[in-house]
């Protein structure tokens, strides 16, 4: 029997650490060119995962999202440290559990343990061409600050030019 690190639990998921056993759904969603399509990352090959994996693993920051009904990984918050007792927050669902309100319940599930442990401020930052995640950020009741133009680069081009884009800045206050 495989041992869980539970965080906190909702009526239908289960927010824990990652364990060696998530590997197959860990890699079902990272593998999706529709999943990563607005991340820092390109998709990842069975190997590649399994070696996030390991970080996913040992990281405190990386909270792995299970469904109850079927004990499967379904995707995962990211609740990054940062100064002046903030986090930064995150989401990646795999695409078959999208619009079924499972990254808005877990995400609303970890800011209220959060803000309860005395953490001031959470913000997020997303593409402005990923209106879902904007939209969900919305929904909580996030707060649009910023919207910073050809501040970041993920790729280049294949003369290699940096491939620009903007960035969305959304926060809430405990």
């Amino acid at each position: 029997m495989k041992r869980i690190s539970i965080l906190a639990e909702t009526d239908r998921l289960i927010l824990r650490r990652y364990e060696e056993d998530d590997l197959q759904d860990l890699y079902e969603y990272l593998s999706n060119p529709k999943v990563v399509e607005y991340e820092p990352y390109k998709t990842k090959t069975l190997k590649e995962t399994e070696d996030n994996l390991k970080w996913r693993v040992s990281s405190d920051e990386m909270i792995a999202v299970e469904l109850k009904s079927a004990g499967k990984m379904i995707g995962n918050v990211y609740l990054g440290k940062r100064d002046f007792e903030s986090l930064e927050i995150g989401y990646v669902f795999n695409e078959d559990y999208w619009n079924k309100g499972y990254a808005k319940e877990s995400c609303q599930k970890l800011m209220e343990l959060v803000f309860q442990k005395g953490v001031h401020r959470i913000y997020a930052e997303c593409d402005p061409d990923n209106q879902a995640s904007w939209r969900l950020l919305e929904s909580m009741d996030f707060t649009r600050e910023g919207y910073l133009k050809k501040n970041v680069y993920f790729w280049k081009d294949g003369d290699g030019k940096p491939i620009w884009k903007d960035t969305f800045i959304y926060s809430k206050l405990k």
